[in-house]
């Protein structure tokens, strides 16, 4: 598995990097599908979440079984305050932990990587909204909806994260020990990823880093893995923006070399909203593979029976 950078963001700041995967090409934690838009999540012979989708791709049901483990091995203090101190800036701070969780995926023997083109993108997508963060520290249930478009969908339904398991409370011995490292300026980020089936980020570890952040009233920094869209796809996304750009680029700089102050921030302000364009689509989260549940709808109603026989979903 060989790691390329993901085009800097605005300002250069880190991106992430991009890896080609080879094996294995099933991985032990996958999303299985059935008809009716019945998925499940699976990691090894344990269903983790079952989900359907709602008619009309309005949303989607879900309900955890609580059997999830994290495929990254237990994060010290130690490591965490080596890696901050090996690091001399926030930036580097960030390649390190992206780095560090590339390789401990690669080694992972039950995660999600399989075989093909993955990214691991430092911080949140543009498309998240920042006050859906504070929704997980109230509203957080083993079995709910998430919206994708809150038609007339309750507001906490309308959420960019879910936890694969419950959340510590504030007071346990974990999340305690997180926030003094939130506090030391040592927290390592939480891990995200995107499931297209279920539209959202899942928590792939840092549960509890999560539950800490939230505690000291910020945002946890973030990883987020997802397949990476095609290169030939991002090309021709980007070509648009790109000639609008060059469209309006040469009479501004015309009026700047006049001096022109508002010509100037205007050419400013278009750059860095070009770049920020650019960075978007580059990492556009690709299509999650799934594969087919062994039995189809009777072995996910079986599982819907046995793990969760009280969880009702949409009918239609």
């Amino acid at each position: 598995m060989t790691p390329s950078r993901l085009p800097a963001s605005v300002g250069g700041r880190w991106a992430g990097l991009v890896v080609e995967v080879e094996v294995p090409v099933r991985p032990r934690l996958r999303v299985e599908v059935a008809g009716g838009r019945r998925l499940l999540l699976r990691q090894d012979d344990r269903v983790v979440l079952l989900g359907r989708q709602r008619a009309m791709h309005q949303g989607v049901y879900y309900a955890r079984t609580g059997r999830y483990r994290s495929p990254i091995p237990p994060i010290t203090a130690a490591q965490a305050r080596h890696l901050r101190a090996s690091s001399e800036d926030e930036d580097a701070w960030a390649a390190r932990w992206t780095h560090q969780f590339t390789s401990w995926l690669q080694a992972a023997v039950d995660g999600p990587l399989h075989a093909g083109r993955w990214m691991l993108a430092w911080g949140m997508p543009r498309w998240a909204v920042t006050t859906h963060w504070q929704r997980l520290r109230v509203v957080d249930p083993d079995q709910g909806h998430i919206t994708w478009f809150g038609y007339g969908d309750p507001d906490e339904d309308q959420r960019d994260v879910l936890p694969l398991r419950r959340l510590s409370a504030v007071d346990a011995g974990r999340v305690r020990s997180c926030r003094r490292q939130y506090r030391e300026g040592i927290l390592p980020p939480v891990l995200l990823w995107w499931v297209s089936g279920l539209q959202t980020l899942l928590v792939l570890d840092g549960h509890d880093r999560i539950t800490a952040a939230l505690a000291e009233n910020v945002v946890p920094d973030v990883l987020v893995l997802a397949p990476a869209a095609d290169p030939s796809w991002i090309s021709s996304v980007q070509r648009r923006p790109i000639r609008e750009y060059q469209g309006r680029l040469g009479h501004l700089q015309a009026l700047a070399e006049q001096d022109d102050q508002i010509a100037k921030a205007h050419l400013t302000n278009m750059t860095r909203r070009i770049a920020a364009d650019l960075e978007d689509i580059a990492r556009t989260e690709g299509r999650t593979r799934a594969w087919p549940l062994p039995g189809g709808t009777m072995a996910w109603a079986r599982h819907a029976a046995t793990i969760a026989p009280d969880w009702t979903t949409e009918s239609a």
